[in-house]
């Protein structure tokens, strides 16, 4: 049985969700290394289209499933503080 981890999100606070931690790991790796700080932030669009290089051709073959990974883990980074959301159009995230 693969590793797992607990995950939160943000919109049911009181909820967690494992999933696995090889994928999780990977895909918080990435996102770490290219969301910027500040209020500037990247759009959902534009992190997705700056991870998929960095991401392990193991895990996310052709980039497979790195939408619904950048999803959950960026949900689980806005519950426990590390990443926000800014309310623009389109929306846009950066590191806390």
């Amino acid at each position: 049985m693969a590793d797992k981890i607990d995950v939160e999100n943000p919109n049911t606070p009181a909820k967690t969700t494992r999933v696995d931690a090889a994928k999780y790991t990977a895909m918080k790796t990435a996102i770490l290394a290219v969301v910027p700080s500040g209020p500037a932030g990247h759009t959902a669009a534009r992190i997705k289209a700056d991870v998929l290089p960095l991401l392990p051709d193991a895990l996310f073959p052709a980039g497979a499933t790195a939408g619904w990974w950048l999803k959950c883990v960026q949900l689980d980074l806005e519950a426990k503080g590390v990443m926000t959301r800014h309310t623009t159009k389109p929306l846009t995230f950066s590191l806390v």
